[in-house]
């Protein structure tokens, strides 16, 4: 496999799998338990054009609808799914976290979502494929080994400073009985610590939500009442808050910003581009 990233340098990072339909990013931690299909999409290998090219998944920024389905398709023979048995979200920076039955397979692909301000899937149905999607903001994959439940939640900086991928293990806790310590999670790719600059207010509320001997290793001061935000430890302390071990708890080590040229970033590009997806589903 070649290895194309700009990486962080994290030991725990991820893989870059190469298949006959399109590329993706996935998490060894994951892969290895046998459970469960997953990955993260790149901009390769999907057939949108212009400002989406190539392999984007959302439906509401514009994109021919024919090329976004053709994508789902490709995303769905690398993984071997079903993208007519895919669930996507309906994000719009919550912390609602939506229980996902086999009735609900093909929504928002095949079917209308009858569901809106979705930002996190849960779901214990094998064969059903949860889809959240991502410019910058953080990917939560969630996997409980032994009630055999999966969740996958969209945490922006809103949706960390609200500690989402709490919010998703209580969720499961709830539906699943699952325990946090039981918990394999991992935070995907996002924007990084080195790239994200964010305003005081901002920054204020993180100080608000997080312990202050937290304070220096999630912000970063600059000049002109500027910070640095590292939501990748924000995510990693609010799940280990959590009850979720430390040795499953998997970061990834590819920023969006940092790797523009193969991943959409908002910080990069703005409006003017498509969004990847990250893909969790319990085999079947």
């Amino acid at each position: 496999m070649s290895d194309i990233w700009k990486r962080k340098g994290i030991e725990t990072g991820m893989d870059y799998i190469e298949t006959k339909s399109v590329p993706y990013l996935s998490f060894p931690i994951l892969e290895k338990t046998g459970l469960v299909t997953q990955g993260f999409s790149t901009k390769m290998g999907g057939v949108s054009q212009g400002k989406f090219a190539t392999l984007n998944f959302t439906f509401t920024r514009g994109d021919n609808p024919d090329h976004v389905m053709e994508n789902y398709k490709r995303m769905g023979a690398a993984l071997g799914v079903d993208e007519k048995r895919m669930v996507l979200s309906y994000q719009t920076h919550t912390t609602n976290v939506r229980l996902v039955t086999k009735e609900d397979a093909g929504k928002g692909i095949v079917k209308e979502r009858d569901y809106t301000d979705v930002d996190g899937l849960i779901t214990n149905a094998r064969g059903i494929t949860l889809v959240t999607f991502y410019a910058d903001c953080v990917p939560l994959y969630f996997l409980d080994p032994v009630n055999k439940a999966i969740g996958l939640s969209h945490s922006g900086w809103r949706g960390t400073v609200k500690r989402m991928g709490a919010v998703t293990a209580e969720k499961m806790k709830e539906a699943y009985k699952t325990k946090a310590e039981d918990l394999i999670a991992c935070i995907g790719p996002s924007i990084c610590g080195d790239c994200y600059e964010v305003g005081a207010e901002v920054a204020l509320e993180f100080k608000k939500a997080f312990a202050k001997k937290d304070w220096d290793k999630i912000l970063r001061e600059k000049e002109n009442d500027k910070f640095m935000l590292d939501l990748w430890k924000a995510n990693e302390i609010i799940l280990l808050e959590a009850g979720v071990k430390p040795e499953n708890i998997q970061i990834t080590d590819i920023c969006t910003h940092c790797n523009s040229d193969y991943l959409f970033s908002h910080r990069t590009s703005g409006n003017e581009r498509g969004n990847l997806a990250a893909f969790l589903g319990l085999k079947e």
